[in-house]
């Protein structure tokens, strides 16, 4: 990659971390930008820009970085990408001020509570470090809580859920990505036709898979509980998976139960089995793991339980022939999508390199790849590049919350790729982003599936010689 330019420069400047998000996405989509990071030089910032390759000169937490990766070496190129960026900060200065007689929002969580319903839920998303006296409070106040934030301690996670199971209430994660309640949608959330299944996720994006693909076959979704991906550890012991069973068995307007989850801890699996043996609504597990089913096997199922058809799940784009390449390359942005892409590999033999930049490891101190993919953008270049690759395998998850436009970004980068690409796209016709719109631009430069499971198995058959 030697022949990109870089260009980086500290300022003397503050600006809010989300409104510098804003500002490094409009200049990344610039012509001739490959990445663009603008960030207070807090550590984890000059952390997260070593690790994209910045040399960085020295700068302090009450400093603002500016770093460019140019593909164009022409002067006119980043004199235009460094007026893009004032630009962009100008507009932060001169945003207009909120509606006269529009009400302040409240500057504390006491105060917050205070005004809040009763049955508010209340979410929380501040750094990890912080969240539990925020979601204390919220519970302590009688309210379920749905922490979005991530890297949160275990032990955190526990004393909040114990004390939650006291009062009868619900914790929604932390790390909690998406949820749906009563069908409005919370966090990464698909708009999808009301419905009377009801899903309980430790499991963001497994959550959004079965979403979609029940949308598609026309089954609609009013609740998805989220309980965070450690719920079903031994360490939590499904405390929060058995109250959100609890309530949607109770529901009458529920016929039928998903659970989905990352591989769970044997002992939590075996004793929920139990649990939902008791339970009066019908109750289909979706809990990854080697020779379990998959989560577009899990969706056919609940079709066929509810004696709906099972349609095609849609397949768009390049026909793409076998590779001479021998690696799998995945870079997911759903950690639960990259859980099923390994498993499907392993089971197949076929030697893989699959990352989930949704890890809370790389999402310290920056925002969700769903949000910001500058991270993923960078090593999606280079994987390209390498010569052990064989097929790259990328997901694109829709839904409220996420990129206004992912597939944008993608194919400026996998224009032109040597390599085999497989996508899948998960979203429903009503997601802001357009579904179909999405599928057109990428189905141009990658094979475009619904199901991961699909794309997975697709593009292990193209490393080992199969057919479309």
């Amino acid at each position: 990659m030697s022949h990109l330019v870089q260009h980086v420069e500290v300022r003397s400047a503050y600006a809010d971390s989300v409104a510098l998000l804003q500002v490094s996405r409009t200049v990344a989509a610039l012509p001739g930008v490959t990445a663009a990071q603008v960030a207070m030089a807090t550590p984890l910032n000059l952390e997260v820009l070593t690790e994209m390759g910045f040399e960085l000169p020295h700068a302090g937490p009450n400093d603002m970085v500016v770093a460019l990766r140019l593909a164009d070496p022409d002067p006119a190129t980043l004199a235009a990408a460094v007026a893009g960026v004032d630009a962009a900060l100008l507009a932060l200065r001169t945003t207009r001020p909120a509606a006269a007689g529009q009400a302040a929002p409240p500057r504390t969580t006491a105060t917050a509570l205070r005004e809040a319903h009763p049955d508010d839920p209340v979410l929380v998303s501040v750094p990890g470090a912080s969240a539990v006296v925020e979601a204390a409070d919220a519970i302590a106040a009688g309210h379920d809580v749905m922490i979005f934030s991530d890297n949160v301690p275990l032990e955190h996670e526990v004393a909040l859920k114990r004390a939650a199971a006291e009062r009868g209430l619900l914790v929604m994660g932390p790390d909690c990505g998406t949820a749906l309640l009563d069908g409005v949608g919370l966090g990464f959330a698909n708009v999808t036709r009301p419905g009377r299944v009801g899903i309980v996720a430790a499991s963001g994006t497994g959550c959004q898979q079965l979403l979609a693909l029940l949308d598609h076959a026309g089954v609609g979704v009013s609740w998805a509980l989220g309980v965070g991906g450690r719920d079903l550890g031994s360490a939590v012991g499904g405390l929060a998976t058995r109250e959100a069973l609890r309530r949607l068995d109770a529901d009458p307007r529920v016929d039928r139960v998903v659970l989905v989850s990352k591989p769970p801890d044997d002992d939590v699996a075996s004793a929920l089995a139990s649990y939902v043996d008791t339970l009066g609504t019908p109750v289909t597990t979706a809990l990854l793991g080697p020779g379990r089913p998959d989560l577009t096997a899990v969706a056919e199922q609940v079709l066929a339980d509810l004696g709906v058809p099972v349609p095609t799940w849609p397949v768009a784009g390049r026909v793409l022939r076998e590779t001479r390449g021998e690696l799998l390359r995945g870079l997911f942005v759903g950690g639960t999508l990259a859980q099923e892409a390994q498993l499907l590999a392993r089971a197949a033999g076929v030697p893989h390199e699959v990352v989930d930049y949704g890890d809370d490891a790389l999402t310290r101190g920056r925002a969700h790849p769903m949000i910001d993919p500058a991270l993923r953008l960078e090593q999606l270049a280079h994987a390209l590049d390498h010569p052990r690759t064989g097929v790259v395998l990328l997901d694109v998850v829709l839904g409220h919350g996420a990129e206004p436009d992912p597939a944008s970004a993608l194919v400026r980068v996998l224009a032109g790729a040597a390599r085999p690409v497989v996508v899948t796209l998960v979203g429903t016709l009503a997601d802001p982003q357009d579904l179909l719109a999405q599928r057109a631009a990428l189905a141009e430069v990658a094979e475009v599936h619904l199901s991961n499971a699909g794309a997975t198995r697709r593009a292990l058959s193209l490393l080992t010689g199969g057919a479309r």
